[in-house]
């Protein structure tokens, strides 16, 4: 079940600039967050990163940088406190 949701519906085909164009499309008038991006070969990917990426960031729909260093600080969810630590400075006390 979760490949048949995961498996991408729409293919995006042509110079950097048109798929830059069709992502933001997609964007505008579905209100995507994100997208899978599948390829056949690593080079691809490489490829779409350094032709279509950097015009997305250019428009303003692709991040240039995050806010926080974690994916949990990006979350916006705060760092627990360390149990073993708290243990730790409570047995020290004893």
């Amino acid at each position: 079940m979760a490949l048949h949701f995961a498996t991408p519906r729409t293919q995006f085909v042509g110079t950097a600039e048109q798929v830059a164009d069709a992502f933001q499309r997609w964007l505008e008038e579905r209100g995507s967050d994100g997208f899978v991006v599948n390829v056949s070969l690593p080079k691809e990917l490489e490829v779409f990163v350094e032709t279509v990426v950097p015009i997305l960031q250019t428009r303003g729909i692709y991040r240039t940088e995050y806010e926080a260093e974690t994916f949990r600080g990006n979350l916006g969810i705060p760092v627990p406190p360390n149990r073993h630590a708290v243990l730790g400075v409570a047995v020290a006390a004893e």
